[in-house]
């Protein structure tokens, strides 16, 4: 029986929702490392998190992926979470967001990603977080 994403929310009402990426195609491709077991890390901006933002992760936290029409795709659960800067990165991480041939390659991406939304600098806040999935509702 597949679930409703308010049967999961219901079942756990201290989960956050969200999506990988900015766009229907990245979403699906993320979602795919993250279901192979290839992408276990993830960043974003500091600035999404708080007033009016997202909630920051926590350990020990499970949230929900969504596909990108709002479906659940797969429950994560957190178990560390780190500030850095973007030009603080390291190759370790990196090779644990699963999408990246190397430290030059993300830093290439994600300056994309975040010039697209507008928050881009060398010396900006990153919210460092390292996951596992713990259900796949696909």
């Amino acid at each position: 029986m597949t679930k409703t994403l308010q049967q999961i929310i219901d079942a756990n009402p201290d989960a956050e929702t969200f999506r990988f990426g900015d766009g229907p195609e990245l979403c699906a491709q993320i979602l795919a490392l993250v279901r192979s077991g290839h992408k276990t890390a993830t960043c974003d901006a500091a600035s999404v998190y708080g007033d009016g933002g997202d909630a920051w992760p926590e350990v020990g936290r499970r949230d929900i992926a969504l596909n990108w029409d709002g479906t659940p795709a797969v429950m994560t659960e957190t178990v560390e979470v780190q500030t850095r800067r973007f030009d603080e990165m390291d190759a370790e991480f990196v090779a644990a967001q699963g999408e990246f041939r190397d430290l030059e390659h993300w830093r290439k991406g994600y300056e994309a990603y975040f010039r697209r939304a507008g928050v881009f600098a060398p010396d900006m806040k990153l919210m460092c977080e390292r996951f596992k999935m713990v259900e796949d509702f696909g």
